[in-house]
């Protein structure tokens, strides 16, 4: 059996190529989604600067 590399090779592309030819390329993958943000760090208040009625 003479079985060349290029033989198989074509054979293994032939799908691609056709989904490339109906799709084109780049293919339309949807994007990532948008990571959320963190939740926001609150600081601690200082006691000295309580500006308390009274």
């Amino acid at each position: 059996m003479n079985l060349h590399w290029k033989r198989p090779l074509f054979y293994c592309l032939i799908p691609i190529l056709i989904f490339l030819a109906f799709v084109g390329f780049p293919p339309p993958f949807a994007p990532n989604r948008a990571t959320k943000p963190g939740q926001e760090q609150s600081v601690p208040a200082d006691r000295k600067s309580d500006n308390r009625l009274g």
